[in-house]
């Protein structure tokens, strides 16, 4: 099957086939930062794949639900985190999050970078990972303010992010529609990331957070 005809689902899975490790390893820096200082409870992992973050937060005594929609990417996971000793504290799980989303409540849920060049109904998916935020648990979503410097360059129309929008802190909080009065802004903006690039070259991104905890 040709790439342009794959569900997300086959994409993802042929994209992490392709070596036998993807990310980096180590968990995403905001999450680090923000998470480092909460008492431990229950977790949501939204788009974990190799699985960085839910070991991280699995080590520091979470009980965490690591979704994604690769069982490619799970598998690997579920091997990490057997590895690092934390394979009792993590339920892995597929979902493709716009179709089916896990459920139960969690004292923290965490979105990083839930970008696809398949489609991703990316607001509805939010919307469901704050509904799944308990009482008094944050909701940390993390995204791209902007390309890599390597794909920044105009292909015309056959450029694939010629109609992509990445959406600010303040658009992706108006998007999630919460009740007002319901909810408190802890951060919101953007930062930097130094990431390595095809060329083996660092080179500085920008990212935004948005970090919100639903008043009990």
């Amino acid at each position: 099957m040709s790439d342009e005809g794959s569900t997300a689902e086959e994409f993802w899975d042929a994209r992490y086939s392709e070596s036998e490790r993807i990310w980096s390893g180590d968990p995403n820096t905001v999450l680090v930062r923000e998470a480092a200082d909460l008492p431990p409870g229950t977790a949501l992992d939204l788009g974990a794949g190799e699985g960085a973050d839910a070991i991280w937060l699995a080590r520091r005594g979470w009980r965490v639900t690591a979704v994604d929609i690769s069982q490619v990417a799970l598998d690997r996971a579920a091997r990490h985190a057997a590895d690092a000793g934390v394979a009792d504290r993590i339920d892995w799980q597929r979902h493709e999050l716009g179709p089916s989303f896990p459920d139960g409540e969690f004292d923290l849920v965490s979105a990083h970078f839930l970008h696809s060049p398949r489609e991703l109904p990316r607001e509805e998916v939010l919307r469901s990972a704050a509904a799944a935020v308990a009482p008094g648990g944050i909701l940390l979503i993390v995204g791209h303010a902007g390309l890599p410097p390597w794909e920044e360059h105009d292909h015309g129309d056959d450029d694939p992010h010629r109609d992509l929008h990445l959406p600010t802190p303040d658009e992706v909080l108006e998007s999630l529609q919460l009740p007002e009065g319901k909810w408190q802004v802890l951060l919101s903006g953007e930062h930097e990331r130094v990431q390595t690039g095809p060329d083996g070259r660092s080179h500085t991104r920008i990212d935004n957070a948005l970090k919100l905890r639903r008043l009990p």
